[in-house]
């Protein structure tokens, strides 16, 4: 876990559940979550497997496209689950989700807390909606793609997109 803007903080689900809840395993229910959820920060689980599974509760390969919380959940204890996996390909990822974690993160930070956003591996997802956050408020250049992520590389070395992520980044680029 590494503080990439002031109580901004990025990375992956051992951060999240090691040093953020200290478990020495990941939670397997919302109420052990709930019950060891620090006071203080907010976390956006930028990743589908297991924390919008665990919040949905679905057993099928992907959550039921009509619910409504398919794209995000927003959970008591200040968190937001999104269903977003690091696909190969740009159509799916969901720019209504990537704003409402962009929109959550400004939310958090405001309200004085510290923010966790964390993907499976910490280098993709989670870097990547960090990466947007920083452009959003200045913090880094967003000029062009290719200077931002430069900068996101110094700040985040982790810092690793997968193809889907990228392309849909470089396509969307200035729209967040």
């Amino acid at each position: 876990m590494k503080e990439v803007a002031k109580n901004l903080f990025c990375g992956n689900d051992m951060d999240f559940y090691r040093s953020l809840l200290c478990l020495d395993d990941p939670p397997r229910s919302e109420m052990e979550l709930l019950m060891c959820m620090p006071e203080g920060w907010a976390v956006v689980h930028a990743a589908k497997e297991p924390y919008h599974r665990m919040a949905l509760g679905y057993t099928s390969k992907g959550a039921p496209k009509d619910h409504p919380d398919y794209l995000w959940s927003e959970r008591m204890g200040n968190r937001l689950a999104l269903n977003m996996v690091d696909a190969p390909k740009q159509e799916f990822f969901d720019k209504s989700m990537i704003k409402k974690a962009l929109s959550f993160i400004e939310q958090k930070l405001g309200e004085g807390f510290n923010v966790l956003v964390h993907c499976n591996i910490g280098e993709s997802r989670a870097a990547s909606l960090c990466l947007l956050y920083l452009v959003k408020h200045g913090i880094i250049s967003g000029t062009t793609f290719d200077e931002a992520e430069s900068e996101m590389m110094q700040i985040y070395p982790a810092y690793n997109p997968g193809e889907g992520i990228r392309a849909h980044l470089m396509q969307c680029w200035g729209e967040y």
